[in-house]
């Protein structure tokens, strides 16, 4: 443990547009670009931290936006975290405990002061989290197609490629007859069916015909807000659900587990507020024999980082979704870009988050900047 607090001096939140390599399409919407928040923190030595905002430019996911983590930030957010010095990590949650909810916008900070820590001790974000494991799998996410002979050929391309499980975006019209057909031409396949939130029980016959198809798990396939109608979905299937958008803290999973709402649970650092409370959870879940996932936001490298620190935790037996930089993006804001080899990210072992910023090709994206020091919020 650090033994001098960290004081932070100087937060910039770089406001950055990139634009995804192919579209990506699920039952909220198709999105080509991605806008988004990177939170540089420098500490009283001059060491900075970084973090990534994962909140999208409309309320599709969550009720969060980019607009709304900038006005958080700005006006609530920082002052907290400038008003004096931190001693560690988890101690970020509890400042930020006065504000309601926001967790896309307290984890984008949240996790710069987790890299800033790492970086002060010389060690690796992931040994810092408890983390063992020196790789990971990776899945792989595969938006909406617009028929099943071309999700057919996507999946083939990612198989080939050596990802270890697929999730398959589903929404209805574009559910069981996709997910056979995938099935058909792959039966060995670790595979999954991504719904957010996009039926409801009124659909549980056709729900129930998934059991069919040996998957993994369905991921939220009921209300985002819900946990009630999830368990008695459960009761009904043998197919394990996955819960997602339901989960924006250890309570909410703490419930979910309690109510046989579902047999894993998928944690993203964003969703549930950052780092501190994913370790929570995650700790609760192997108390409980609940099996856990890191899904994707459609992060950039500083994001993608964050999750794969993550995932060396124990309890994330099942693969994430933390794809290669090059599956998303021309090119990456971090060196050396985040590589998948046959499924597997091995775990850099360099101080903080493992990743150089790439100053040059992140000031090609920015759009805008903004700077807080401790002297103005504190005059």
């Amino acid at each position: 443990m650090t033994s001098k607090p960290i004081s932070i001096r100087e937060v910039t939140l770089h406001r950055l547009v990139m634009r995804l390599i192919n579209p990506f399409t699920t039952s909220f919407g198709t999105f080509q670009e991605k806008e988004f928040f990177v939170v540089e923190m420098e500490d009283e030595t001059g060491a900075s931290g970084f973090g990534e905002s994962v909140a999208f430019t409309s309320p599709w996911y969550s009720e969060e936006t980019v607009e709304t983590n900038k006005h958080m930030m700005e006006q609530f957010l920082i002052p907290l975290l400038l008003q004096s010095a931190i001693n560690h990590p988890d101690d970020v949650s509890k400042r930020f405990e006065s504000i309601r909810r926001n967790n896309m916008a307290k984890s984008a900070l949240e996790v710069a002061v987790w890299d800033l820590y790492a970086k002060r001790n010389q060690n690796p974000l992931y040994k810092e989290l408890g983390g063992t494991k020196q790789q990971i799998d990776v899945g792989i996410s595969i938006g909406i197609q617009p028929t099943a002979k071309e999700l057919v050929q996507v999946v083939e391309g990612f198989v080939n490629e050596g990802y270890k499980r697929m999730k398959i975006k589903i929404k209805p019209g574009s559910d069981y007859e996709m997910l056979k057909e995938v099935r058909r031409h792959f039966p060995d396949i670790l595979l999954m069916a991504d719904a957010n939130s996009a039926y409801t029980l009124d659909d549980l016959d056709l729900l129930k015909k998934l059991d069919e198809l040996d998957l993994m798990m369905i991921e939220q396939p009921l209300a985002h807000d819900d946990i009630v109608d999830h368990a008695t979905l459960q009761s009904e299937l043998s197919t394990p659900i996955c819960l997602d958008e339901s989960i924006h803290s250890f309570e909410d999973a703490r419930k979910a587990v309690e109510l046989e709402s579902c047999k894993i649970i998928n944690i993203k650092i964003g969703r549930v507020g950052g780092l501190t409370e994913s370790k929570k959870i995650h700790d609760y879940c192997a108390q409980q024999g609940i099996a856990v996932w890191c899904g994707g936001m459609l992060e950039a490298g500083i994001g993608r980082a964050h999750n794969v620190a993550l995932t060396t935790l124990p309890q994330f037996i099942l693969p994430g979704d933390t794809a290669a930089s090059s599956r998303y993006w021309e090119k990456d804001i971090i060196v050396p870009e985040v590589i998948v080899e046959n499924g597997v990210i091995h775990v850099p072992n360099r101080p903080g988050i493992g990743y150089e910023v790439n100053r040059q090709v992140l000031e090609s994206y920015r759009v805008d900047k903004t700077v807080f020091s401790n002297k103005n919020i504190l005059a």
